[in-house]
């Protein structure tokens, strides 16, 4: 119990930033890669690539490699009906 409590609340913190939010908004319908995401956000792509790099540590994302590029998707169902609930859709 004590575990997923612990999970849970990293899970929170890590979507806790506006950014990171918008990003799982987008990804809860449908996966994207870097360049979608940074140009859709209109921010530079290092700053999208750490806030990436913090939610895959939190275990919010999944990535998988496409030829060059890495294709980004939120890990669980339950994640987007999270973010869903924040009504961000």
């Amino acid at each position: 119990m004590e575990k997923k409590l612990q999970e849970g609340a990293l899970l929170l913190r890590a979507l806790g930033h506006p950014i990171r939010l918008r990003i799982a908004a987008g990804l809860a319908r449908e996966s994207a890669c870097v360049m979608q995401i940074w140009e859709c956000l209109d921010l530079p792509q290092a700053i999208v690539s750490q806030h990436l790099k913090v939610m895959k540590q939190s275990g919010i994302l999944v990535s998988h490699r496409e030829g060059t590029r890495v294709r980004y998707s939120l890990r669980t169902p339950e994640i987007a009906e999270l973010v869903g609930l924040l009504h961000l859709n």
